[in-house]
């Protein structure tokens, strides 16, 4: 099955200069996992749920450092027309759980490793 099929079309973002607490705070209130990291109208990154808790970790007032600083800026994306199991694979490969989904290399929305799962079992 292909991406357009199984990814989320809302990709909910934070600015690269909100503090982690804001950050965290949209997490929850989005029920989400990771946000897309914007520096303007560019995707700069993406953080997770687990940059949350290594800053947490790592510092002693987290409500000072910025989402840029523990957002990770190689980000990977997946398109539209990627089959899910490449995708999948590719995201297991890598160590990581959410992906952002581009079309012509604009962000249009997030794929999960929940996704890709869901469709797997409710496929099979």
């Amino acid at each position: 099955m292909l991406i357009r099929n199984v990814y989320r079309t809302t990709l909910f973002g934070c600015r690269a200069d909100e503090p982690l607490t804001e950050v965290a705070r949209r997490m929850a209130d989005k029920d989400v996992g990771s946000l897309a990291v914007f520096d303007g109208e560019e995707l700069a990154g993406l953080i997770t749920e687990r940059d949350l808790v290594r800053a947490l970790a790592a510092g002693p007032d987290p409500g000072a450092e910025t989402a840029a600083a523990h957002a990770a800026t190689r980000v990977r994306t997946a398109s539209l027309d990627e089959d899910s199991q490449d995708v999948a694979q590719r995201m297991l490969e890598a160590g990581i759980r959410h992906l952002p989904v581009e079309d012509g290399g604009r962000p249009v929305g997030m794929v999960s490793m929940r996704d890709l799962l869901a469709l797997e079992v409710w496929s099979g």
